[in-house]
């Protein structure tokens, strides 16, 4: 089935220079027809790929949960820093622009990463724009992270962090801005969180650091650490425990009114 493809901006798209590749930032829709919210998918792949195991199959899941779904093509390496947020800001505008009421993100590894900082850091970086889409609340309604990159300091995946913060890696104020944990306020989103004990690509502490924050900030969300798995699972086909994650997610968006149709 071809889906419709959605370009983030008209024109040339902000950081385009320092992107290795001429394609358009953009969003490949999977919508609920009355659906009340949607969510925005951000696949993994370390700031170096998208992978496609954690984009279509997981809009699909959330589609048979009544829920829109678009996964988010952001930009990677060599683009750092502001690039990948900029794309996910614009594509929560973007969607919400569309007139679902509630907009959540999602995302896996270095996508969750992504996510977590949309959620943090949402009113910090300006609109590239300013046309009548840059103007709409770039704040999500709801955090979905899986297995996520949180952090940049201690416990980080350092792929991740090398191809995002680049020639300042090693500089403790960027580092900062871009750990998630650290930037959590009361007014950070709902959050439904998940890892594996076991992950040796990005350990636990990640997620339970996040959890931390949330907790200190009265902040709502869910956690759920399965004891064993790798990383990397997507939707865990081949791990039946953890493939609970998903219908755990659904209900928990039910729960905040994504699938409620709207009027």
């Amino acid at each position: 089935m071809k889906r419709n493809i959605t370009p983030l901006w008209a024109g040339e798209a902000p950081y385009a220079a320092e992107s290795p590749s001429p394609r358009m930032p953009a969003l490949t829709e999977y919508a609920c027809p009355g659906s009340r919210g949607a969510v925005i998918i951000c696949p993994g792949g370390g700031y170096e790929i998208k992978a496609d195991h954690e984009g279509a199959p997981v809009a699909q899941m959330l589609n048979e949960a009544g829920i829109s779904a678009y996964v988010l093509d952001y930009h990677v390496y060599p683009c750092a820093m502001q690039a990948p947020l900029s794309d996910a800001l614009r594509a929560i505008r973007l969607v919400r622009h569309m007139g679902y009421e509630l907009v959540g993100i999602l995302g896996f590894s270095a996508g969750g990463h992504l996510a977590c900082s949309a959620s943090t850091l949402y009113d910090w970086l300006k609109p590239e724009r300013g046309d009548e889409i840059d103007a709409l609340c770039a704040r999500p309604d709801a955090l979905i992270a899986c297995y996520p990159v949180v952090t940049m300091g201690r416990y980080t995946h350092i792929g991740s962090r090398d191809r995002l913060l680049g020639a300042l890696a090693q500089d403790e104020s960027t580092q900062r801005r871009f750990s998630a944990e650290l930037n959590v306020t009361p007014n950070t989103p709902p959050a439904f969180l998940w890892h594996t004990a076991s992950d040796d690509g990005v350990p636990v502490q990640n997620t339970l650091q996040l959890a931390a924050a949330y907790a200190q900030n009265g902040v709502p969300f869910a956690l759920h650490v399965f004891p064993q798995g790798p990383h990397g699972l997507g939707l865990a086909p081949e791990y039946p425990d953890i493939a609970r994650w998903a219908e755990l997610c659904q209900d928990w968006l039910r729960r905040l009114g994504f699938a409620e149709v709207a009027r």
